[in-house]
């Protein structure tokens, strides 16, 4: 069995695109005019992706605000909000370089999703002549929208709990529906769970281990057979060339990441310091039978943050090492990150967006070159 390689979900929107969505929010173009430009993004996403090699294609999420706010929201600005949300919610997570995002904030309920990935997905998947992943945010990230401390006048806080649970598991089941191979659960909040910033206060709260139940009371509604098909992702942020949580320690997550019982997950590493340490974790702490399915470690042999492009030769090094510790059964490749989770953003280490956009399909291509010369060295 050869490593498989999948991408993470993202690309750096066209800065026409970006154009666009501005203009949108300004109130200067209307919504046929932006949904024409994300249409062209997502057709050239698909194709230039199919180009490298890779097996599995995304649409790049061209059409989502952000991988967290797409259910709620048309744009990051604000535009086409959701019923029972106001803009002015807690931060999602401050950068390294300063910046922020933030989230809205739910003032009543029901909680209900105004979009789904698959209605995304089945406007992109007639572009495609492989198969198609799908990425959906975790009902953890979403579980921030509640006031962190008090309840809301007639709707508890496990009563949003418990629609958010049935609006995760109609986001993953409708995309399957849709077409899609795979879907896989955007979680970097897992590791910003540990960083107890005083700036950002949930970050201080322990909330870890409540992610990680809340996560499996919808990853659990699936069968084994499904659930090797969904998976997980975790990184320590990438937006702005920027990241909010590299200075939290692995070992505070993996533990706790592989309880939740998902067939693969994919982790951030390129960017790691000290990566056969975490290989190490991984191996450790991953299971090969969880509640029936083996649980298949991608390791990320490339950083989106990075404009240099890595060669096939140090993708395949990175997965010869990480074999001495993870079951090469259980081994597959991926990038750190999407490549621009939030729609808007600028790329200022690459110079633009354009730039950034043309950087990632190497940076793919790497990836997917050195995930062949990995499979010949191990002899696979």
């Amino acid at each position: 069995m050869s490593i498989p390689t999948e991408n993470v979900g993202s690309l750096p929107r066209p800065a026409t695109l970006q154009q666009a969505i501005a203009a949108y929010d300004a109130g200067t173009i209307g919504f046929d005019d932006l949904a024409a430009q994300q249409d062209a993004a997502c057709k050239d996403s698909i194709e230039r992706m199919e180009a490298t090699g890779a097996p599995i294609v995304s649409d790049g999420e061209q059409r989502a605000s952000s991988f967290a706010t797409y259910p709620i929201t048309d744009t990051l600005a604000g535009t086409g909000l959701a019923d029972n949300l106001a803009g002015d919610g807690q931060y999602f997570a401050i950068f390294d370089d300063g910046h922020h995002r933030q989230l809205p904030r739910l003032t009543g309920g029901p909680f209900r999703y105004k979009t789904f990935a698959s209605d995304y997905l089945s406007k992109s998947i007639p572009y495609a002549t492989k198969p198609m992943k799908q990425a959906v945010i975790a009902p953890s990230m979403l579980s921030l929208l509640y006031p962190l401390d008090g309840s809301l006048d007639g709707y508890t806080r496990e009563q949003f709990l418990s629609d958010l649970c049935d609006e995760a598991e109609k986001d993953i089941r409708q995309a399957f529906a849709a077409g899609a191979a795979r879907v896989s659960i955007d979680f970097t909040e897992g590791r910003l769970a540990s960083k107890n910033d005083p700036r950002n206060p949930w970050t201080g709260r322990h909330m870890l281990e409540q992610f990680i139940e809340l996560n499996n009371r919808v990853i659990d509604r699936f069968s084994a057979q499904e659930r090797v098909d969904i998976g997980v992702h975790t990184c320590p942020g990438g937006d702005m060339d920027s990241v909010h949580s590299l200075d939290v320690d692995y070992a505070e997550l993996l533990p706790s990441m592989f309880q939740m019982n998902a067939g693969y997950f994919l982790m951030q590493l390129a960017s790691e310091k000290d990566k056969e340490r975490v290989y190490k974790l991984v191996g450790e702490h991953s299971r090969d039978d969880a509640n029936g399915v083996p649980q298949v470690c991608f390791i990320g042999v490339i950083d989106p943050l990075n404009p240099t492009v890595e060669t096939p030769e140090q993708v395949a090094d990175d997965l010869v090492t990480a074999s001495r510790y993870i079951p090469k059964e259980r081994l597959g490749a991926t990038d750190d990150c999407g490549f621009s989770p939030f729609s808007v953003d600028d790329k200022p280490k690459h110079g633009s967006p354009d730039f950034a956009r043309d950087v990632a399909f190497q940076k793919i291509t790497a990836r997917v070159q050195g995930t062949e010369i990995a499979n010949e060295r191990l002899g696979l």
